[in-house]
């Protein structure tokens, strides 16, 4: 897959690129597998903004997914679809019992090949299986992080994770970010790449388009009046004035460690991103 340029016929369209959606196969997803999306615009249970640049947007349909893959009959692959909510790719599963379910399409999948979960699976692309299962050396995605949650690890278009080993009823994986981590060997995980590595690539060009997806403008904080932000005031374009950068609330920003301190996670961290 690969990103297209548009044609400049505007201001608005020189310089943007769109993605080539050759994998698309239908344009209509299916009804029962989908749920209504409610819009926050940011905003918590008490009406206050709780997460900036939030609002509006084009309206969506939430698609079901199946992080778990808990069906383990076999499942014809009967269409790959674009998911709004996503950056991903999804395809839509047949299985051998009637039932139909989303999942993560994986690099490289097209109707009607044939996928399997469970114990005693081919270590094939979109198969899914437990990590102990899983030859060393190969690239999966969706991972488990505590058994029978469902994938929350490695979702996002072109990721993918590294099996490196299995000991002592762990399996070490080697994240997109570096990170090495041991996992349960009894969590399941995807076999291959995370579909649509091109979504990186896209240029939006204007801010129409940013939009659309529900993004709303970044005010610099040095436009902005004293008493609005730490960084404001001033004649013209002025340095921050500080010895580090800070959020508007006045807690120090970039470069600031803001993982938290989880002990029962982070024993799991063989070697941090941070090297």
């Amino acid at each position: 897959m690969k990103s297209n340029l548009i044609k400049p016929t505007s201001p608005g369209q020189r310089g943007s690129t769109k993605r080539d959606y050759s994998e698309i196969t239908t344009t209509t997803p299916t009804k029962s597998l989908l749920s209504v999306l409610t819009k926050t615009g940011g905003r918590n249970h008490s009406g206050r903004i709780t997460v900036r640049h939030i609002g509006g947007g084009h309206k969506r349909r939430y698609r079901m997914i199946d992080f778990k893959r808990a069906n383990h009959a076999p499942a014809e692959v009967k269409s790959i679809e674009y998911d709004p909510n996503r950056s991903a790719n999804i395809a839509l599963l047949e299985h051998n019992d009637g039932t139909l379910s989303y999942i993560l399409a994986p690099k490289g999948l097209t109707v009607g090949e044939k996928l399997e979960a469970g114990d005693k699976v081919k270590a094939v692309s979109g198969n899914a299986m437990m990590l102990k299962n899983i030859p060393t050396g190969l690239q999966v995605h969706n991972i488990e992080l505590l058994p029978n949650q469902g994938g929350t690890m490695v979702r996002s278009a072109g990721l993918s994770a590294t099996v490196l080993a299995h000991e002592n009823n762990k399996s070490i994986v080697k994240l997109p970010s570096g990170e090495l981590r041991r996992f349960d060997s009894t969590c399941y995980a995807t076999i291959g790449e995370v579909s649509n590595s091109q979504h990186a690539n896209i240029v939006y060009a204007k801010a129409g388009r940013k939009r659309w997806l529900g993004i709303r403008p970044t005010v610099r904080g040095k436009a902005m009046n004293p008493n609005t932000h730490p960084h404001g005031g001033g004649e013209g374009n002025t340095s921050i004035g500080m010895k580090y950068p800070k959020t508007p609330w006045g807690a120090p920003a970039l470069g600031k460690r803001t993982r938290d301190k989880n002990n029962r996670s982070s024993v799991m961290i063989v070697r941090r991103r941070d090297k």
